[in-house]
């Protein structure tokens, strides 16, 4: 096996050490006895600069998610009000997200003035919650855990069954096992961004 490897990259290199000179003479440099070719590398010019600018102006704008808990890998700002549904990106400041506040992107599940319900399960055993089901109106919106994937303990949002306050949203995921407002609560809306998926 490792015969094999060996032999593969010795195969590999001259194509690596030839890229340079090969790349040279697609832009039309001089390389050994050919002559340059101006009208060449100017055609090159005039496709890269276009296309390198407009992507140096475009990453600023566009924040990879790191989140597996969003069905999207990049997002961008985007005007307007925050609806139903809307990506959402805030800072979180909570002991599991660590020492630091941390840019998060969520979605907007639950408006002021909707009704949040939670349903307080209990454990078989002793009777004591173990966590809750909450819910938008009608609309399931997920069931919190007791722990986390490392073990650690996960304190769940205590709500009951009352309407959200004015200028406070409750923030959810795609993921059933997302970090979201079933443990931090809702996000005033003033702390929030709205987001639109890219990629």
């Amino acid at each position: 096996m490792l015969r094999l490897v060996y032999l593969g990259a010795r195969s590999l290199w001259p194509r690596l050490n030839a890229l340079p000179r090969e790349a040279a003479q697609a832009l039309g440099g001089a390389v050994g006895e050919q002559p340059t070719n101006p009208r060449r590398l100017a055609l090159s010019i005039a496709i890269i600069a276009p296309i390198a600018c407009l992507t140096w102006a475009a990453i600023p704008a566009v924040t990879i998610v790191m989140s597996p808990s969003i069905n999207a890998w990049a997002v961008r700002k985007a005007p307007g009000q925050i609806h139903k549904g809307d990506l959402v990106m805030f800072n979180l400041s909570h002991p599991i997200a660590g020492p630091r506040p941390v840019s998060v992107t969520k979605r907007a599940l639950c408006m002021p003035g909707e009704r949040l319900h939670e349903v307080e399960r209990r454990s078989v055993h002793d009777g004591t919650v173990t966590g809750s089901l909450y819910y938008c109106g009608a609309h399931y919106l997920g069931a919190s855990r007791p722990f986390g994937r490392n073990g650690q303990r996960l304190d769940h949002l205590r709500w009951g069954d009352h309407p959200l306050p004015p200028g406070f949203i409750y923030l959810g995921s795609d993921h059933p096992d997302g970090f979201d407002s079933r443990y931090f609560g809702p996000v005033r809306v003033s702390r929030l961004t709205r987001m639109e998926r890219v990629l």
